[in-house]
């Protein structure tokens, strides 16, 4: 029942409980007729038009529009016989969430021509009393049926766009994974495994001199040893280099999100920096991606711009966006990030400036390693 009511909802948008209202509705224009037959006959519009309602939902090919032509008829005449055009509203949520655009352009006509020619008829030729009296209702039902099946219908197609922009991101997260695993494997071949078969050649050639010349044996242990000394190091360096994130990267990723927010993107500068530690470099990037983040979420901004600029003494980076911009101190944005930019740069002695006008700038600065080490040499 529970997964029934879910399928409800996502198919026309509204809660089963909501539709509860159009359910009982038609019982009320059918008894305010006073003849038997006629109060028979409206019940039985009323049921069968809920049935091929439901069938209509299950049935695929010819039997769609099968099932729709019918409860377009009985619409029209629950309209005409009783005044009730609230089966309309019924048919326009259904003809919305139609996934194929062919049926969904023709049924939608067909149901804008029935619509407006039974009002028109209910209206200037028999003089429908009923309709007449609920005229403010029938024209906001008249602008529900020629507004919800277009805004309905895009935005299902604007679901589904999302949805295979996020199965994108993800096939791309697994292709960058693979990468980066074919990448470690390359490096552990061309590094450590040529090293560990040098090591295991010599240590060989070693056992065998040790009787025969024991000078040569111990030359050949030093290079065993010298060589596991470089490739400890070599190995240790991968490591470190693992652990990081290269601005280059994460300027990559950022250029992603803001093409998936559709926020148009500009870079002025070379992401490429050689002067900052790898530690810095990795903190920058963190704060890069909290600073875009932040655009995506709040600035509601159409345009962002990074700058980055390299000089002898720092790394600076701006982050620009043309959003609404923020008011508050960074001392009272502690949800959107920024305290924790602040504290991540003060940790490689780097500092945060923000400033708010027509847009939002976030100002980063880091100091090059080369800056700090003579700093301490003096």
């Amino acid at each position: 029942m529970q997964k029934l009511r879910q399928k409800f909802h996502e198919n026309t948008g509204l809660s089963p409980y909501v539709w509860v209202v159009f359910y009982i509705l038609p019982f009320y224009f059918i008894l305010q007729t006073s003849s038997t037959l006629n109060t028979v006959l409206g019940i039985v519009m009323v049921v069968g038009f809920f049935i091929c309602y439901v069938l209509s939902f299950i049935s695929k090919g010819w039997l769609v529009y099968f099932w729709t032509s019918i409860q377009i008829a009985i619409s029209t005449g629950m309209s005409l016989k009783f005044g009730y055009i609230y089966f309309f509203l019924f048919l326009a949520f259904f003809i919305g969430n139609l996934k194929n655009r062919k049926a969904f352009i023709i049924l939608y006509i067909i149901l804008l021509i029935t619509t407006f020619s039974t009002i028109y008829y209910g209206f200037v030729t028999v003089h429908n009393r009923v309709l007449v009296t609920q005229l403010p209702f029938v024209v906001l039902s008249l602008m529900a049926v020629i507004l919800l099946p277009v805004s309905t219908y895009n935005k299902n197609k604007e679901d589904v766009l999302q949805g295979q922009l996020e199965d994108a991101n993800k096939r791309i997260s697994e292709l960058v994974k693979l990468e980066e695993r074919q990448r470690i494997s390359r490096d552990l071949h061309d590094t450590l495994g040529q090293k560990l078969s040098l090591i295991g050649l010599k240590s060989d050639l070693a056992s065998k001199l040790v009787t025969k010349n024991p000078t040569q044996a111990r030359e050949e242990i030093k290079d065993v040893q010298k060589t596991a000394r470089i490739a400890l190091k070599e190995v240790r360096d991968m490591v470190t280099e693992m652990r990081g994130t290269k601005l280059e990267d994460e300027i990559f990723r950022v250029k992603q999100i803001l093409k998936a927010a559709e926020i148009d993107f500009t870079l002025d500068g070379s992401p490429r920096v050689s002067t900052i530690s790898l530690i810095a470099e990795n903190v920058v990037g963190m704060c890069i991606k909290e600073a875009i983040n932040n655009v995506v979420k709040h600035s509601q901004a159409t345009s962002c711009t990074i700058n980055i600029e390299q000089s002898s003494t720092e790394l600076l980076v701006k982050v620009i966006d043309n959003g609404v911009g923020i008011s508050r101190p960074i001392s009272d944005l502690r949800g959107n990030g920024l305290q924790g930019m602040k504290e991540r740069l003060e940790f490689v002695n780097g500092t945060l400036e923000v400033v708010s006008e027509r847009g939002t700038m976030l100002t980063i600065k880091v100091p090059n390693a080369t800056s700090k080490q003579s700093e301490k040499e003096v």
